[in-house]
């Protein structure tokens, strides 16, 4: 259990512009702005973003009083530092979201954004975030559908071998994985979590759509059909509003600055007296690093 599963890395990677900026992806940016703003919570002082990549997101979480942006590649934190800026706001932390290393119960909201579609051990990488979060806080993830409405046509066509009705993931590129929506939800279940909406998302994701059919159009007709999330889920993303359930009292004190930490490497909790400073675990010895604004946690 101890053994990290194999991590997704993007250092180095131009994601951001590549994909996203230039990529063509206006239409999957909006439709999964809209959902966002449907299911975050309007205000609230804490939250986590797991996988946050270069922060295309993060500015879509103003109502929130701090914002802790996680990713495993410390370039993408580069990349979201120099958009959002080394803002009091915010705390950049170099992480895998096998080993969180913040104290239990601290936030009262996370989103992970796709994201889960690179985890090999979901259901390890929901437990570290239940964790993480309050009792009541609120969690919006993010996930690739099997069940999606290509998927199940070539399978019907006889063009992939695959059923996108069996409830395992399918792994169609390496660290790349589709779920089941009955499966997920399973998950997050047993991890501690009470669902309370879904929503259908990127409907249109197709080139034939984005070229013949204007942009505004395709998000409206796409909000529309993200309603019909809690009946039935067949489009290529899905995104579900858990909370957190359980008893356990949350972190009395932390701030961003003092009592955000715990060790990954021994669980020990790690104080700091001034924010942006390598911490040392008084348990085990180890030293924590924060060069340039951003808490690198990764590594044995």
């Amino acid at each position: 259990m101890n053994e990290i599963p194999p991590i997704c890395d993007y250092e180095n990677s131009d994601y951001q512009t590549s994909f996203w900026e230039r990529g063509g992806r206006e239409y999957e940016d909006a439709v999964e702005a809209v959902a966002l703003r449907r299911l975050l919570p309007k205000s609230g002082a804490l939250l986590l973003e797991l996988g946050a990549g270069a922060g295309r997101n993060t500015p879509r979480y103003a109502s929130y009083e701090h914002v802790v942006l996680l990713d495993y590649s410390r370039t993408q934190l580069e990349q979201a530092q120099q958009r959002l800026g080394r803002s009091p706001r915010y705390t950049y932390v170099a992480a895998d979201i096998y080993r969180l290393p913040f104290n239990p119960g601290l936030f009262d909201a996370a989103t992970m954004i796709r994201t889960l579609h690179h985890m090999a051990d979901p259901r390890r990488a929901l437990s570290q975030v239940r964790q993480a979060l309050q009792p009541g806080a609120v969690f919006i993830l993010e996930f690739a559908n099997k069940q999606n409405l290509k998927a199940m046509l070539r399978y019907a066509l006889r063009r992939q071998a695959w059923s996108p009705y069996s409830p395992e993931p399918v792994e169609f590129a390496p660290l790349n994985f589709d779920f089941h929506p009955a499966t997920v939800r399973t998950w997050l279940r047993l991890e501690g979590f009470r669902l309370e909406r879904q929503l259908s998302v990127s409907h249109y994701r197709m080139d034939f759509f984005k070229r013949y059919f204007p942009l505004g159009l395709l998000v409206w007709m796409d909000s529309l059909a993200q309603l019909t999330g809690d009946w039935w889920q067949v489009s290529p993303s899905v995104f579900v509003r858990a909370v957190a359930i359980g008893a356990e009292p949350a972190s009395e004190g932390a701030t961003p600055a003092t009592g955000l930490f715990r060790c990954p490497a021994c669980g020990q909790s790690l104080d700091s007296e001034e924010a942006e400073q390598d911490l040392t675990c008084s348990k085990c010895g180890r030293v924590w690093s924060c060069k340039d604004g951003i808490y690198d946690f990764r590594g044995s």
